[in-house]
């Protein structure tokens, strides 16, 4: 079966092939990481939604005009990758430009959930090009199934909207953290996700000289990569050289993600919306490691939330934040 869905972007037809097929672009409407090679025999692989993997390579590329590529997700019987596929017209319009999106070779079901799904992110994208947010995904928010990965990708999703709204007036400014102003957050994140990369075995490689939030986007990307194939059954290196259960040890990326987040959303005043069974699900994954990273001073003591405090806020708390307004 087929599916067809259409849109009106208003913007060039290069524009909106830029958004289409580039990683930084695709993150703001429909992935929430991606990598892409973007030539005929190329292949592409991006995170749709956490979770959900799709992968294919590229069949044909026109640049500003057309681009078909196979489609299928990771660890999908039904739909593995370049199992279907997908065609995706760019013609000039009054408004701008139109997008024709044709997906070929589904099954029945499959034709169904397609269709509510390129709906889904076709009206993102259209809200995208029109007013330059397409906004939170709902469909990004909460995880199902919810792991220490998933749950990473949940907190990337959200945390990417933050580092776009930054600007360098917020570099300077304090956050949460004793002696780290905005940008030392930022750099210490940075080195963190290479580390918490390394202790899943892989190297994680700074995509340095781009932007703040593809270069977290791209490091924490990788480090995610290393843990969905860690034995959990086994341990991991720790960052002091000792051993620790990697069933343990996986919550520590989605927990530091999401604290040095609330971090620089607190220092610029930015809103950070987490949902709060993510929230929920990880103080109860950390909270066994929790008093040996005080120990190590990692976090500080637990501080008291105010009686109005958000989900997000109280884990804060938890984890010895107090918020900027307090």
């Amino acid at each position: 079966m087929t599916c067809t869905r259409t849109a009106t972007l208003a913007v060039s037809p290069d524009e909106a092939f830029a958004l289409i097929t580039e990683p930084e672009r695709l993150r703001r409407w429909q992935a929430v990481s991606a990598v892409v090679d973007l030539r005929a025999g190329g292949d592409f692989r991006w995170t749709v939604s956490p979770g959900h993997v799709a992968a294919g390579s590229f069949r044909e590329v026109e640049p500003g005009r057309r681009v078909v590529f196979g489609w299928g997700w990771e660890d999908s019987a039904e739909l593995p990758p370049d199992a279907s596929t997908v065609t995706v017209t760019i013609e000039p319009a009054p408004e701008g430009s139109r997008v024709t999106l044709v997906h070929e070779g589904l099954g029945e079901e499959q034709e169904r959930m397609h269709g509510e799904g390129w709906t889904h992110y076709l009206a993102r994208l259209e809200r995208l090009a029109s007013t330059g947010d397409a906004g939170p995904d709902e469909w990004a928010a909460t995880p199902d199934p919810m792991t220490a990965v998933s749950a990473a990708e949940a907190v990337l999703a959200a945390v990417q909207p933050v580092l776009r709204g930054l600007t360098t007036d917020d570099r300077t400014k304090p956050t949460p953290c004793a002696d780290f102003d905005c940008h030392a957050v930022a750099v210490h994140l940075m080195g963190s996700l290479v580390g918490l990369g390394a202790m899943a075995g892989v190297t994680v490689v700074d995509a340095e000289g781009t932007s703040l939030e593809n270069r977290i986007s791209v490091l924490t990307a990788q480090a995610i990569d290393g843990w969905r194939t860690v034995d959990l059954d086994g341990p991991v290196t720790g960052p002091r050289g000792n051993e620790m259960p990697a069933s343990y040890a996986q919550g520590l990326l989605p927990f530091e993600l999401l604290m040095h987040g609330w971090d620089i959303a607190q220092a610029a005043g930015l809103p950070l919306n987490v949902s709060d069974e993510v929230v929920d699900y990880l103080r109860k994954i950390t909270e066994p490691l929790m008093p040996s990273a005080r120990e190590r001073g990692a976090f500080g003591p637990e501080v008291s939330p105010a009686d109005d405090a958000s989900p997000l806020d109280r884990l804060a708390a938890y984890a010895g934040r107090t918020p900027i307004a307090a």
